[in-house]
């Protein structure tokens, strides 16, 4: 079944490194934690705080072999006052054999407090 895997970090400035080592790890995060292969993946999608320009969150996973042929798309949210700056999200679709309330979403750094709701310890 088709499901959708949320997650969401900060990253500490707005540079290419730091863009693609925490996208990296948010991703790497989600597929570890939810027990993931590539062939599970139908698409991951990114987006972004309208501060964050100096790299796409995926380029970087376009950098990791196992998921070369992933399709990938960026966006940029819209500027809502007072929403948490420097943040990516993202929203894997896979397959998966776990019921909804069983996937593990990943929130990390500043945006451990998006959506408490979804965290399981």
């Amino acid at each position: 079944m088709m499901r959708g895997i949320r997650g969401a970090t900060t990253v500490e400035e707005n540079s290419r490194e730091k863009i693609w080592r925490t996208a990296r790890h948010l991703v790497t995060q989600i597929l570890s934690q939810n027990e993931l292969h590539a062939e599970d993946i139908g698409a991951i999608i990114f987006s972004t705080t309208e501060d964050i320009t100096a790299a796409f969150p995926s380029s970087a996973i376009r950098q990791l072999p196992a998921l070369k042929f992933i399709p990938l798309f960026d966006t940029t949210e819209p500027a809502v006052e007072g929403s948490l700056p420097l943040c990516i999200r993202v929203l894997v679709l896979a397959d998966i054999d776990k019921k909804q309330t069983d996937v593990r979403h990943i929130y990390l750094g500043g945006a451990k407090n998006l959506r408490p709701d979804l965290i399981r310890s």
